[in-house]
């Protein structure tokens, strides 16, 4: 049994936190972990009987230091305590690009020398004023709807952040009782009591429990020897002390049953709403349906806590094509169910567009979900960016400009991009760019819609939403500058030590403008980081009509008739040069997953994710 624990401060003083879940690995096999200043590994061995039998404890960042000093592998003895050693083998790699993590400060402002990830605040789910949230319970729980257990062991459900009560996903659906850990009064309270009469109190008693015994609210293990807990005189609910105030009047009811009476009444309701179109074509139904056994994996492209990024060769033509695997216990992990759903919908969309990246088919297994993907063997802008330091004038503009009809088709469609950087702009054989990687997109965007989900990549998020105000496609355009500043000056416009202190440059600080950048590209950059998003350029005024683009031919650009200025280096359609090295030197293989979540998985949450593109004619013949 593997865990992690991260050094945090707090009142108490530096304390280990364990910020992602245990993990029960068999023998003999891999996994991945980052290495943080402070984190530690904890290792537990324990009999048939889960019974522990020895430990230790490993500090990652000393082994990564051993690891380097190795070239990159070592075999060590742990010793475990209180006896026995245990043969560990370690491999240390970089996950960024840059073979130095040393940073370069010229003119108040940082090199561009590596990539930076995206982050994202975890998801919310306002059930009857709770505040749900994905959960990993490091010991067996029970969901307080149904009261069975949550996947079995340290498995992810939701739990709410006010009053604790643990439920499975299904069952959230079924919660009835409003939140009795909010400060929230609202009329759907009197609303309950009135139309369902249901303002039950508890009467519950000090109780000794004589077996093992589970808090049917927060779902744990009632500890102690005597007086573990309370239990209702009435209905035999049993809580912790610390849960009594926060249990809902519902004395005698079975929420699930009710929860399901009520559904069963309202499909019964006669439905008088139309059948409204959908905003953008739903693929059809696949013609034949792909395996991961109908491609041979060749390459690895990229890697990251989602999963990796193959070239893969389809077996049957010869293709040669970008196929992204996601591990499902990652996704759930993440509570990233929806957005890995929203991905696929936006790529499908991309066909319409030539500046998007086109997506295939996709299909899962058990373990993983899969994205075929057109593959763009020039590389990215990051990894061009990076052996140039800047990009000339007409390079910029040319990248701006495509950059521009791709992001204003999405926004036509009701989507807000939220990632958009150096890293996710790809150059196909061509020269001409596409924009990648649709995780992190808002659909359903139209008009006034706003959003206010804090994510996006650090260097390129927008104040509005440091700030936590609503949002709409303004950040885009924000992001937008950011990239365009990195372009031509080839440095960060904002920066800070650490996300703190980029976070406040970004809120109040001027970029720095070099003498040298022309007056055209300094105003629209002025332009485009204004703070207030209604008078940012691209929300309020025509950006194609800015000053910048004056050469430009937005018509012959959109059909690709403009000849990019630079064609990246291509020997064969399998060549992968324009390609991070320490991936590409890695063999291709999946990632291992946690045996134990997988088997426990709904996988019908996964529904409908496999599909193949109706504009890929020639996969219907295969």
């Amino acid at each position: 049994m593997f865990s992690w624990g991260d050094l945090i401060s707090d009142k108490k003083g530096q304390v280990y936190k364990q910020k992602r879940p245990t993990m029960y690995p068999p023998w003999s096999s891999t996994f991945d972990a980052h290495v943080h200043r402070g984190r530690v590994m904890h290792v537990v061995v324990k009999d048939k009987t889960a019974e522990l039998k020895t430990e230790a404890t490993v500090q990652l960042d000393t082994l990564a230091s051993r690891c380097k000093k190795e070239n990159g592998k070592l075999e060590i003895w742990v010793e475990l305590k209180p006896q026995g050693r245990l043969l560990m083998e370690a491999r240390y790699y970089l996950e960024r690009s840059a073979d130095s993590e040393v940073e370069h400060e010229r003119e108040g402002v940082f090199a561009l020398h590596q990539r930076r990830g995206a982050i994202k605040q975890a998801k919310v789910h306002l059930v009857k004023c709770h505040e749900f949230t994905a959960t990993f319970f490091p010991q067996p729980t029970f969901c307080s709807v149904c009261k069975e257990f949550v996947w079995g062991l340290n498995k992810q459900g939701y739990q709410c952040r006010q009053c604790n009560a643990a439920i499975h996903k299904k069952c959230i659906d079924k919660v009835i009782a409003k939140c009795t850990g909010s400060a929230i009064n609202s009329k759907e309270t009197m609303i309950h009591k009135e139309r369902f009469k249901i303002d039950m109190p508890h009467r519950f008693k000090v109780y000794n429990y004589k077996s093992p015994t589970f808090c049917e609210h927060c779902g744990t293990l009632l500890w102690g020897l005597a007086r573990q807990g309370l239990k209702c005189e009435e209905c035999c609910m049993n809580v912790h002390h610390k849960c009594k105030k926060k249990v809902a009047n519902l004395c005698g009811v079975n929420q699930k049953l009710m929860a399901e009476a009520l559904a069963m009444i309202e499909s019964t309701q006669p439905s008088f709403s139309e059948d409204v179109e959908p905003l953008y074509a739903v693929p059809r139904k696949e013609q034949h349906k792909f395996t991961l056994d109908d491609f041979t994996l060749h390459k690895m492209l990229g890697k990251g806590s989602f999963g990796k990024v193959f070239l893969a060769e389809m077996r049957a033509t010869g293709e040669f094509f970008a196929v992204k695997a996601l591990k499902k216990d990652v996704v759930l992990m993440d509570d990233d169910v929806e957005c890995t759903m929203v991905e696929r919908r936006v790529l499908s969309l991309a066909w319409e567009h030539p500046f998007l990246t086109h997506l295939y088919c996709t299909f899962q297994t058990k373990e993983n979900l899969f994205f075929v993907m057109e593959y763009l063997n020039g590389g990215d802008l990051m990894f061009h960016i990076q052996a140039c330091n800047s990009f000339d004038l007409t390079r910029s503009t040319f990248y701006a400009a495509e950059i521009i009809c791709g992001l204003q088709f999405l926004h036509s469609k009701g989507i807000v991009y939220r990632d958009l950087k150096l890293d996710n702009i790809l150059l196909d054989i061509d020269g001409h760019i596409k924009i990648a990687d649709f995780g992190m997109c808002k659909e359903n965007m139209f008009g006034e819609a706003r959003t206010s989900t804090f994510c996006g990549t650090p260097d390129y998020i927008a104040p509005e939403i440091l700030l936590g105000q609503k949002y709409g496609t303004s950040v885009d355009w924000w992001s937008f500058g950011v990239l365009l500043y990195e372009m031509l000056i080839g440095k960060s416009p904002f920066h800070g030590h650490d996300e703190e202190e980029l976070f406040q440059s970004i809120r109040t600080d001027d970029p720095c403008y070099p003498r040298w950048l022309a007056r055209d590209s300094r105003d629209i950059l002025v332009k485009l980081f204004v703070r207030e998003p209604e008078r940012r350029l691209g929300v309020k005024g025509n950006i194609r009509q800015h000053n910048f683009f004056r050469d430009t031919d937005w018509s012959a650009l959109e059909k690709r008739q403009v000849e990019p200025p630079f064609k990246p280096t291509v020997n064969s359609p399998s060549d992968c040069s324009n390609f991070d090295k320490e991936f590409i030197n890695e063999k291709p293989r999946l990632s291992c997953a946690d045996r134990t979540l997988i088997n426990s998985v709904d996988q019908s949450m996964f529904n409908n994710f496999s599909f193949i593109n109706p504009g890929m004619a020639r996969f219907k013949n295969i």
